[in-house]
């Protein structure tokens, strides 16, 4: 069911919708990466200054390249866990839309779907942003002393949390918000596996930026097969 489900979300990537939302989706994950990496870069620059004295080497001018090279390669590993949080608003923001184009294509008997009003979207987005960050911080002390388990922890930790978040919005444009939660909690494996599956791809750059479009996709063919085998 869950690659079945993503194999449908790829083979509507060409939609017009869906391009619309990988644009600004995509732009707006860019200039959040582009600005973390200018505020670092900044902050770097300004606790070296132009040159360093260094004991038993004297005044030196090239520790701030280096700090400043060393930067680019530190945003590049935390583009990784930076694009989570990305992903989990730009879905928030877009899902109706992408959801939309979904059931259009797919699901075009179902009556009009219940559209999450603006204050309601904006509430939920920050909760789960909140939620995400939260535990990724928590996460970190895992990492530190169970360091071969990290990749384990990190995308079991974000493909629940992702995955509840995806299905909890698809749901709720049919159901309510809970009769999503009840459907959430009977399906709880296979939302999890599906998270998973998205979270997978968040790690790799380029390739995450269509991540939160097709993991809102998938997620709406999950919904309603799950709905149809109820």
């Amino acid at each position: 069911m869950i690659f079945a489900a993503f194999l449908q979300a790829v083979g509507q990537i060409g939609d017009p919708r869906f391009r619309r939302v990988l644009l600004i989706g995509g732009g707006l994950t860019l200039a959040r990466l582009v600005a973390a990496y200018a505020g670092l870069l900044f902050l770097v620059e300004a606790l070296t200054g132009e040159t360093t004295d260094l004991p038993l080497v004297g005044e030196v001018t090239w520790v701030g390249d280096l700090l400043s090279f060393g930067s680019l390669i530190f945003m590049v590993v935390l583009s990784a866990f930076l694009m989570i949080p990305v992903a989990s608003a730009i879905t928030s923001m877009f899902l109706d839309e992408v959801a939309q184009a979904v059931e259009d294509r797919h699901y075009p008997h179902l009556p009009p779907a219940r559209r999450t009003p603006l204050g309601e979207a904006v509430r939920d987005t920050v909760n789960f942003l909140g939620i995400i960050i939260a535990a990724n911080l928590l996460a970190f002390v895992a990492y530190a002393f169970l360091p071969f388990a990290s990749p384990f922890i990190f995308y079991a930790l974000n493909g629940y949390l992702l995955g509840m978040e995806y299905y909890t919005l698809a749901a709720m444009r049919r159901l309510g918000r809970q009769g999503a939660k009840a459907s959430r909690r009977k399906n709880v494996l296979t939302i999890w596996l599906a998270g998973i599956l998205m979270a997978l791809p968040l790690t790799l750059p380029l390739v995450n930026l269509l991540i939160p479009i097709l993991g809102a996709a998938t997620f709406t063919h999950i919904f309603h097969r799950l709905q149809r085998n109820a």
